[in-house]
């Protein structure tokens, strides 16, 4: 059975055109305090502002007007409904991205071994957070970061600080580094490279690990010594547990609140066991993952919690621990 779906479009069907952000009074401030405070040109950041591609999709994030209008002509067939975790499950841990990472791991054993020595982060992790972030450097954004961080920080929404915020990094980096502020792509919300780094992470966490001068998330090199020194300054364990599944009576859990910002003395969890042996005596969070049919509950160490400093998601979290481990046991089968 087919469904016709008819999207209209409020402004321009193409939904790309041109915009001179010069003309915008908060440009024009955040052009004066770039030339002030960074010592930037103000005739080079009126040519930069002066021709911006408006990024309606990015926007539309934010602001719920730019979002397209979707008119369903025939009622929609009821979808079977599935787990939230079985659903994210689903995206990430896939036999190709598994795959992938054993051959990336191979690929850049001395690198990854480097790393690991120097930061503590081991390897398949490493690997973990860029086939998910960038599908291995596969999939790095198409959208260009300066007009998007542009159009983020000018236009309206509630993000507007933060966005101006990753503008003023994104500048910063590029003239450091002598690149063309056109010229580089990233993701919707303006995140870069291999490791999805945000601008503003750029300066505080990115490294120069292949020391050629320069910091490129482009890289291989610098966003694998990016990524382990950027667990290391979260306080990443060495050699530590990170997550372990656990048993509780029920098929859904509820008793007490879960998630990485609560956490719990073991002594406390009565009637909540680990499957295994779970060699950690620090405090834990309770992770709930969410099945069709009931709840998988887990115990999250210290370094599942700066596992969530990368992306501030449970199931983000839990999605890297599981596919390193899967990773890892896939490496070992093949090249071990």
């Amino acid at each position: 059975m087919k469904y016709i779906i008819l999207i209209v479009f409020l402004t321009f069907s193409s939904n790309i055109y041109a915009k001179d952000y010069t003309k915008n009074s908060k440009t024009k401030v955040f052009i004066k305090e770039m030339v002030d405070k960074y010592n930037f040109s103000k005739d080079e950041l009126n040519i930069l502002f002066s021709s911006v591609v408006f990024q309606k999709k990015a926007l539309a994030r934010y602001v719920r007007k730019h979002r397209p209008v979707i008119v369903n002509k025939k009622p929609i067939k009821k979808i079977k409904r599935i787990g939230s975790w079985d659903r994210y499950e689903g995206w990430i841990l896939k036999r190709g991205r598994i795959n992938r990472g054993a051959k990336y791991m191979k690929e850049h054993k001395a690198t990854l071994q480097r790393a690991y020595h120097k930061f503590g982060l081991p390897p398949e992790y490493i690997t973990a957070i860029i086939g998910i972030e960038s599908y291995y450097g596969k999939n790095t954004g198409k959208f260009p970061v300066l007009d998007t961080l542009t159009t983020l920080a000018f236009e309206s929404n509630r993000r507007n600080k933060f966005f101006k915020y990753q503008l003023q990094s994104f500048l910063l980096m590029t003239k450091k580094e002598k690149v063309n502020p056109k010229a580089i792509k990233g993701s919707i919300a303006g995140a870069i490279g291999l490791c999805q780094f945000m601008p503003s992470n750029y300066e505080k966490l990115a490294i120069d690990f292949n020391g050629d001068g320069k910091k490129q998330m482009n890289n291989h090199i610098d966003a694998i010594g990016s990524i382990a020194y950027y667990f290391k300054q979260n306080h990443w364990q060495k050699n530590a547990e990170v997550a372990v599944r656990v048993k509780y009576h029920g098929n859904r859990y509820t008793r007490l609140p879960t998630g990485y910002k609560h956490k719990y003395n073991r002594k406390n969890l009565k009637g909540i066991n680990p499957i295994r042996t779970f060699n950690y005596h620090g405090k834990v969070s309770l992770i709930k993952l969410k099945r069709t049919k009931y709840d998988e509950l887990w115990y999250g160490a210290k370094n599942f919690f700066v596992i969530t400093r990368y992306n501030h998601s449970n199931y983000y979290a839990m999605a890297v621990y599981q596919l390193a481990e899967k990773i890892r046991e896939e490496y070992k089968n093949r090249y071990l």
